[in-house]
């Protein structure tokens, strides 16, 4: 016979048991990520009820086919299950802001603020770069210049990365030869704005992101389109066009890109004109001095702080860089590549046929080599005289590699754009969250080695802004400028010890 506190225990035991689940015996059968013979209970407080239809079976593992849904499938934030992050608890106590409605908000350097939403949405992202990173990127206003299998790339990790806005331009309709490579498009497109055509899907992939489509002309724009944009990118353009680009880019005080693909074969090309970035590292036992450290790369401030007790540095870098027209040309490789055979002899051939085929279309109103006699001749010529001037051995410019490139040419890989569109993508994100080094200043990718290296190609004389009155081209349609109202670089923003860097 139970005595009155035997009673009294159990009866407490099973009030407690009535609002927990039971444990699930390991060898039961599973079914439908249900227990056999177990009765499927809700969690008073840690339930995570789903949509129907937004579940694996087997295995009860929730799946949402639109970004979207992620966060709006949930009646309420789970936190305490492992599976999500409390949003609120990354944000430390010097930069939570109360808002209205009760919740928090993360307060950056700048005065800008991240919501919970946004904290949970980049959770991953804020882990990698923090939030003064991904409030930069958030701010960054990008346009990108003809949308075919790079652009692609390059939006797709853009966009999930949580720019402010991305802007497509692109004025060619859509053809059945852009579905091979293009994942925004589909046979319903065919003959639509390409540009429009891409935006849609794009828009899906982060509602967050202003996505905008133009399906003008890009020579129609005129020099201060471009300053209305804090990264410009140029995909798969001439090399003529490319230069109109970046003037106008340098007088508006605008960073930019340039990337192209051929087959097997691509580059990528950066003018930053002068961009500060950080690196934050293990205080060294000799002091890290102020000065030039290559011809394009120098500190320029140095500060000592201590984190968790331990002593650390931070060092602020400055890049200098070199426009289009001038280091696709005839800017020589650095001389560290000059006093070394051994790295002459690794740098890829297709350096060398890049700009010959650029000088081609100079040549020839922008159209690619043809395979007639006439063409290939004049190609050879010019290939072969850049790797002379690049002072390359002759032994690594044969004529199969000469036949293999043009054979690419016109042609687009998906693998490689998305090697050289998720690179691209990333180096401005780096350049945003100025926490690493950018590329300088171009990358060219070898299909048949695999390869995406990088090169310095740099002019004689001044490089980053004293470079502007040589980067000024009198051909082209830009117009007067007015210097008073170019708009700075975001780069005072970051400087060290103002804005939590």
């Amino acid at each position: 016979m139970e005595t009155r506190d035997q009673q009294s225990a159990a009866s407490k035991e099973q009030q407690i048991n009535q609002g927990e689940p039971k444990a699930s015996n390991p060898t039961q059968p599973v079914q439908d990520g249900n227990v056999a013979g177990q009765e499927t209970r809700t969690l008073p407080t840690h339930s995570m009820p789903l949509p129907h239809g937004h579940s694996v079976p087997g295995n009860s593992l929730p799946v949402f086919p639109h970004h979207a849904d992620t966060f709006t499938g949930l009646p309420q934030p789970i936190f305490d299950n492992g599976a999500f992050a409390n949003p609120n608890a990354m944000i430390p106590p010097s930069q939570q802001v109360l808002v209205p409605n009760g919740s928090v908000m993360a307060q950056t350097a700048n005065g800008n603020a991240l919501s919970a939403d946004d904290i949970a949405l980049y959770d991953r992202q804020l882990r990698l770069w923090g939030m003064e990173a991904q409030q930069k990127i958030q701010s960054a206003n990008i346009v990108i210049i003809t949308m075919k299998a790079l652009a692609n790339e390059i939006a797709k990790n853009l966009v999930l990365a949580g720019i402010g806005s991305l802007t497509v331009v692109d004025d060619q309709p859509v053809t059945e030869a852009d579905l091979g490579a293009q994942f925004f498009l589909s046979e319903e497109n065919v003959g639509q704005s390409r540009a429009e055509a891409a935006v849609g899907r794009i828009q899906k992939l982060n509602p967050r992101v202003k996505v905008v489509a133009d399906s003008g002309s890009i020579m129609t724009k005129g020099a201060s389109f471009f300053g209305n944009f804090d990264i410009v990118i140029a995909t798969d353009l001439s090399p003529t066009l490319l230069a109109f680009i970046n003037t106008a880019t340098r007088l508006h005080n605008r960073q930019f890109y340039a990337a192209g693909t051929y087959g097997f074969y691509g580059y990528i090309f950066c003018d930053l004109i002068e961009h500060d970035y950080v690196v934050q590292r293990d205080k060294p036992n000799v002091p890290t001095a102020i000065g030039s450290e290559t011809r394009t790369r120098s500190i320029v401030k140095v500060e000592n702080q201590k984190e968790d007790g331990k002593p650390i540095e931070k060092v602020q870098k400055r890049e200098l860089y070199s426009t289009w027209d001038l280091a696709s040309e005839t800017s020589l490789l650095p001389s560290e590549y000059l006093k070394s055979k051994r790295r002459l002899k690794a740098v890829t051939p297709t350096l060398s046929c890049l700009r010959a085929l650029w000088a081609f279309q100079q040549v020839h109103n922008d159209r690619f080599p043809e395979h007639n006699k006439q063409d290939l001749e004049a190609f050879t010529r010019s290939a072969t005289h850049n790797h002379q001037l690049l002072s390359l051995p002759a032994e690594t410019l044969r004529s199969e590699f000469l036949r293999s490139f043009l054979q690419n040419v016109g042609s687009e890989i998906a693998p490689v754009a998305a090697i050289l569109g998720g690179q691209l993508a990333q180096d401005v994100i780096n350049v945003r969250g100025q926490r690493q080094q950018p590329i300088q200043n171009m990358v060219v990718f070898d299909g048949d080695k695999m390869e995406a290296e990088m090169y310095p190609l740099h002019p004689e004389g001044n490089l980053g802004r004293a470079q502007l009155e040589l980067s000024t081209n009198p051909m082209m349609p830009i117009g007067p400028v007015d210097t008073s109202h170019i708009l700075p670089m975001d780069q005072a923003g970051m400087m060290m010890g103002t804005h939590g860097v």
